[in-house]
This record gives structure tokens, C-alpha cells and sequence, in this order.
């Protein structure tokens, strides 16, 4: 029983418990989870134990995640629809279902988003190459399998990304304006400012449709639909400068 216990601890702390098999090389059976129960004593070896059986259950079901605020939240989310974003009840941030991208960048696609990030062990690498993101690649994408291609668009890019850049800073005012109108909204003798809170939402939500926008923009190719799209995003910049 000791060694069978120290063996376990061991696969549970590095992670690696859910293909644990018997130390017998013959022997590929699995121990289950009473019986690993039973051998481990320790309450906080079998709290990352349960952990870990409910990250691969979630892992395996193509209709769950884990919400992914980059402010934190351990809350698990069930797809709804035909979509691919779906909105936390906990925190009500809208996490993708396609990717691992902290939230959904539509109308950008998943595949427009080139710095990716293994959810299990955090190594980022480049979609596009495959390779370490760090330290070959930049904060914007500049793969060096892109580079013959990339020369001409230089311009192009900068221009959309100060574009996208000015769009997630007015998105972040209204968050911060957001939440100084509520602390306000609590103070006695104050009247009800849900109409100002309920504009800095649509604010915030506009500014993040903007940015993405210029992520879809830059990498569309269809002059003709991108005529539309332009115009559309235009007219949205206008009446969110406006608000």
C-alpha cells in the first residue's frame, strides 16, 4: 500500500493521473477512483484528483469549457446554439468554444488569430508555423513563414493595427467608465443611472466589434464584400464616436 500511494501522489501532483496505469509493465489496467481513494489519505492530493477527473471530463465534451476572463473565473460553460460564443453565468464574459482565445473576436475568425496557447501546459505558439511563439515572433503577427508576403502589406498592417490598437483603449475607457458610474449608482440619495450603465455595455460591446473588424478587414481579400463591411463598420464607428 505504500508504494501504490507514493505512486499515485506522484502521477496526481505532475498531472498525469488520468492515464495512469498499473506500475506492472504487463498490466495496463487503470485503477478507478474508489480505489484510488482508499490507497490516497492525503485531503488535498484527492482535491487535485477530483480536479483533474473534472478538467478531462470537460476536456472530452466538445459542448463545455472553462470560461476564459483573463481576470480569472472557474466556472464552466455550456454551449448553447449553433454559435460559437457562449456567455459565463458567473462573470458573463463570452469565451469561445472554437479556440482558446480569451473571448470571441467576431466578426475575425478563429483562424485570424495567429498567437495561440496550450491550455494545459500555457506553451504559446504561432498557428500559422507551429513554432514557439517567443521569442521569434512578436506581439503582432510576424511569422517568418509569412515574411515574403508580409513585406508589401507592412503598411497595410500598421495602419489596421493602430486602427485595432485605438479600439481595445476606447474599450477599456468604457469599461473603467462603467465601473465608476456604478460605485456612484450606490451612494444614497442618488437616482437610478442603469440607463448610463446600460449605454457604457453597448459602448464596450461596440469598441470590441470594431476591433475585430479591423482583424477581419486585413485579412479578407473579397474587394466586393469588403466594400460592405467597410461601409458598415463606418457607419458604426460614427454613431460609437458619437455615444
Amino acid at each position: 500500500q505504500p508504494c501504490w500511494s507514493e505512486y499515485l501522489t506522484t502521477r496526481i501532483e505532475q498531472n498525469m493521473v488520468l492515464s495512469c496505469t498499473c506500475p506492472i509493465s504487463e498490466c495496463r489496467a487503470q485503477p478507478t477512483t474508489a480505489f484510488i481513494c482508499s490507497i490516497v489519505s492525503s485531503e488535498e492530493i484527492i482535491a487535485k484528483y477530483e480536479k483533474a477527473l473534472l478538467r478531462g471530463y470537460v476536456e472530452c465534451c466538445s459542448n463545455l469549457t472553462w470560461c476564459t476572463n483573463p481576470q480569472g473565473c472557474d466556472q464552466i460553460i455550456l454551449k448553447d446554439g449553433l454559435g460559437y460564443g457562449a456567455a459565463c453565468s458567473k462573470c458573463f464574459w463570452i469565451s469561445c468554444f472554437n479556440c482558446n482565445f480569451p473571448e470571441v473576436r467576431y466578426p475575425a475568425s478563429c483562424s485570424h488569430m495567429s498567437h495561440m496557447t496550450c491550455a494545459k501546459c500555457n506553451h504559446g505558439f504561432c498557428w500559422r508555423c507551429l513554432k514557439p511563439w517567443r521569442p521569434t515572433h512578436k506581439d503582432y503577427y510576424n511569422c517568418s513563414a509569412m515574411v515574403s508576403k508580409a513585406a508589401w502589406q507592412e503598411k497595410r498592417f500598421q495602419d489596421y493595427n493602430e486602427r485595432c490598437t485605438f479600439h481595445h483603449h476606447a474599450r477599456e475607457f468604457a469599461m473603467n467608465l462603467r465601473n465608476r458610474v456604478s460605485s456612484v449608482s450606490e451612494m444614497p440619495k442618488i437616482r437610478t443611472l442603469t440607463f448610463v450603465l446600460d449605454a457604457c455595455k453597448v459602448l464596450e460591446q461596440a469598441r470590441k466589434v470594431l476591433a475585430y473588424s479591423c482583424v477581419y478587414s486585413y485579412y479578407n481579400q473579397d474587394t466586393e464584400s469588403m466594400d460592405i463591411v467597410e461601409q458598415q463598420t463606418e457607419s458604426l464607428e460614427l454613431h460609437t464616436n458619437a455615444l
